[in-house]
């Protein structure tokens, strides 16, 4: 079936690693700013005058440290450390001689995150992930990077022992003192502190606050939110035997309550995807509160007495206020809207005051420097746009005045908002057209709610996706992680208004310049009712022109979330297995504004569908070394549901490969920890609309799929419930369609991202085999060959 297309076609050639492939025409999108080259230099750094020694708690310390006996470091950690020896190495770009991407490759990369700059902006502290291939294990820690004027001043350096795990780096206010999360033995407080302005120290624990810290703004506070005790562990509950549970408001009774190793449940809300142990029931629950103690530590206050639980606490200038967001309905399993608010309470305890009351949800307060203004983020319902409001508020915490909206004019999301030094501006991140970038709105141009506001500005730039974004206490300099499809993220630093900056990091550079990666073009087609769509397409590595070659179209989950300017190694996978990848932004996806993202409710499968087949006829038309007798389809959560629908209702697709996928929205809502998503999408639950959910089920079609499908599926995945890909097997397999089922244990709906990294592994793997067998080594046109001689 050839869809009725007008394909336009922007490829664009990228700055940075692998400029391999030829290019039709360019569109531009920003430039990206270069990194200037800086000497490397000692690890011990001077800094005010003073010097940074490693303390006794640092493993990995620079070579001049390691008289001292410290322990040495993991083998990867060693491995990133040697690359962060010679950061400034300029990239050698693309490997002539290098290997593509296979599977195992993933063990080796480094990431980072968590990013942190110090009041004084002297340091940024960031979390480095890596992976323990033997032990099925990532390991992180906390890295320092000295900096000079807002630039690289030398070569990051470890600051956690390599001996535990440790994460999430914060500053007190007067930079003194740098805190992180750390699981150390069997000490049950995860909060650590650590000095930094001085000579050597261990880690240490502050008496009273066991959650991650909020300092006041004199420092001599802390907030911080006390976690309820939730049970047994997710892994001991999963692996090992378990003790039986009744729900304490549950009618049927035991006889011998010793013999009972089940579960009674009573609530809907008894499993949810992301732990792998079922939840306590919420009377039985604990609700997490507010704490406050005295910055040297001390017997804690609790702040908050409340029924549901409270979040996100930030002070108000004086000290004398905490905000902090909380849901008064969330133990309502029937209201399946988000209804948080924004609560205000007097640090020294006592009533507490809601603050919005608007139907929806409020988030992420902000106050200004000043400590006159209050922002946050406000969407009225479920698939309505989200704004970025502030509000005037007094001394007593209370609003003066209704709130007013900064962004009615602008049509994306913006992120949590982070006010400027000067308190003139607020800034946050927002996803736009495959991309991620900073942008800034001036708090004095709100209008009413629903009132035109001045226009956001787009503060950084460039075919990539910012994140984590920090900034020093001045304002002047920033730090934030930076991705593109050629290069996983790194840590960057520069001027706060985008004007200059700086790759502060360089852990992955030693396996980029042995891996060949292909960049990804940038493809743009326009469907029937002159909507335009965004895609990109790799090549395969080792591409020849006037060759042919297969193609897998892939496609994201969500499905309001987006592919872009970022590295997937799936791409690359698939891209040194001789296929080409196209992986568009459809309906559907987030980016292009709200009646984009929302265009796909109640036509699952209908307009984006017509955007992914356009998309194919786009990419067979740019790129004529595609063979459209060997073309494939991925894709995971909603894109499992795409690909089984695509192969259920056309026959252009010859192999497929389904991940943690839908099949029957019926029987899903009855299964998964989400029903929100279909009863605001398909307008009501199956009852309601049964004859909607029918029509949008693959399952209503799955006599018309011939696609050879490989299905994989967490068995602990609560959001997309193994029970529809058991429904997609045991279908394909009465229709006798090649099929395979892969079942992985001790995995949730995020087992392509953040899964054991054996099952991980095993998944790419999988994947690329799959595709291989069925459109390279064993293609369609042989297997009619084969069939055609058993007849």
């Amino acid at each position: 079936m050839q869809g009725n297309t007008t394909a336009r076609v922007r490829a664009k050639r990228r700055d940075g690693v692998g400029q391999a492939a030829s290019v039709r025409g360019a569109r531009s999108r920003g430039t990206r700013p270069g990194a200037s080259r800086v000497p490397a230099a000692d690890l011990r750094r001077v800094a005010g005058g003073r010097t940074l020694a490693c303390p006794p708690d640092v493993g990995g310390c620079p070579t001049s440290c390691r008289s001292t006996g410290m322990a040495s470091r993991p083998s990867r950690f060693a491995m990133a450390a040697a690359a962060a020896a010679s950061l400034f190495i300029p990239s050698q770009g693309l490997s002539a001689q290098g290997t593509g991407y296979t599977p195992d490759l993933y063990y080796e990369l480094v990431g980072v995150g968590d990013v942190a700059v110090s009041p004084s902006g002297a340091y940024v502290a960031f979390t480095v992930t890596t992976v323990v291939e033997d032990e099925n294990r990532r390991h992180r820690e906390v890295w320092l990077q000295p900096l000079s004027n807002g630039r690289p001043d030398g070569d990051p350096f470890p600051v956690t022992s390599p001996n535990e795990e440790s994460s999430g780096p914060r500053w007190s206010p007067d930079g003194s003192l740098l805190t992180f999360s750390s699981s150390r033995d069997d000490d049950p407080n995860p909060v650590w502190f650590l000095r930094v302005d001085g000579p050597g120290g261990e880690a240490f624990h502050i008496e009273g606050v066991d959650g991650p810290p909020v300092w006041s703004p004199d420092g001599s506070q802390i907030a911080f939110v006390r976690a309820p005790d939730t049970g047994d562990a997710d892994a001991a509950d999963a692996r090992d035997a378990r003790e039986g549970w009744i729900a304490p408001d549950a009618v049927s009774r035991t006889l011998d309550a010793d013999r009972f190793d089940g579960r009674v449940i009573t609530s809907i809300r008894y499993k949810r995807d992301g732990r792998l142990s079922f939840q306590p029931h919420y009377l039985t629950q604990e609700k997490r509160q507010i704490m406050v103690v005295d910055a040297e530590g001390g017997t804690p206050r609790q702040v908050t007495r409340l029924s549901f639980n409270a979040g996100a606490p930030v002070w108000s200038e004086d000290g004398r206020v905490i905000f902090f967001t909380g849901d008064e309905r969330e133990d309502d399993e029937l209201d399946s809207e988000n209804s948080g608010d924004i609560w205000a309470v007097d640090a020294r305890g006592g009533t507490v005051r809601r603050l919005t009351s608007n139907p929806g949800s409020e988030s992420a307060p902000a106050v200004s420097p000043d400590g006159g203004t209050l922002a946050f983020l406000s969407s009225p319902a479920r698939g309505s746009q989200t704004d970025l409001m502030v509000a005037e508020i007094g001394s007593d915490g209370h609003f003066r005045g209704q709130p007013r909206n900064l962004t009615a004019d602008w049509d994306l999301s913006p992120g949590a908002p982070m006010w400027t030094a000067d308190g003139s501006a607020i800034l946050f991140s927002a996803g736009i057209e495959g991309d991620s970038h900073l942008f800034r709105a001036r708090a004095a141009a709100a209008g009413p709610a629903g009132a035109s506001a001045a226009p956001v500005e787009q503060v950084t730039r460039g075919a990539r996706r910012l994140s984590s974004f920090s900034f020093s206490g001045s304002g002047r300099f920033m730090a934030f992680t930076a991705t593109d499809p050629v290069t996983p993220p790194e840590l960057y630093v520069g001027a706060a208004d985008g004007s200059t900056e700086q790759k502060a990091t360089r852990f992955n550079d030693a396996w980029l310049s042995r891996v060949t990666l292909m960049p990804a073009e940038e493809l743009t087609w326009t469907v029937e009712d002159g909507t335009e769509i965004q895609g990109w397409v790799v090549r395969p590595v080792g591409f020849r022109e006037g060759g042919s070659y297969p193609l897998v179209l892939k496609i994201h989950g969500g499905p309001h979330s987006a592919y872009g300017n970022t590295f997937f190694p799936t791409f690359h996978v698939l891209s040194a297995a001789g296929f080409f990848v196209l992986y568009p932004n459809p309906r559907g996806s987030s980016g292009y504004g709200h009646d984009f993202q929302y265009a796909t409710r109640g036509e699952w499968g209908i307009v984006d569908r017509e955007d992914y087949l356009a998309g194919v006829d786009a990419a067979l038309e740019a790129y004529p070394e595609i063979d459209p007798a060997r073309l494939g389809v991925s894709g995971g959560s909603y894109g499992g549901f795409m690909t089984n629908w695509l192969t259920a209702t056309t026959d252009r697709f010859h192999a497929a490969v389904t991940s943690r996928s839908i099949t029957n929205w019926e029987s899903w809502w009855g299964m998964s920890d989400a029903q929100g998503l279909t009863e605001y999408e398909f307008y009501g639950t199956p009852w309601e609309q049964r004859d909607l959910y029918r029509r949008l089920s693959p399952i209503s079609y799955v006599e018309n799929v011939t696609a050879p499908t490989l299905i994989i599926h967490s068995e602990q995945d609560y959001r997309t419930p193994i029970g529809d890909g058991e429904q997609w097997f045991m279908s394909l397999r009465k229709l006798e369609i090649p099929v395979e089922l892969v079942r992985y244990p001790r995995s949730t709906h995020g087992l392509s991202r953040t899964g054991e990294p054996w099952l991980l592994v095993d998944r790419l793997e999988r994947l690329r085999s799959w595709f291989e067998h069925y459109l390279i080594q064993n293609p369609p046109a042989a297997r009619a060959g084969a069939e055609e001689a058993r007849r």
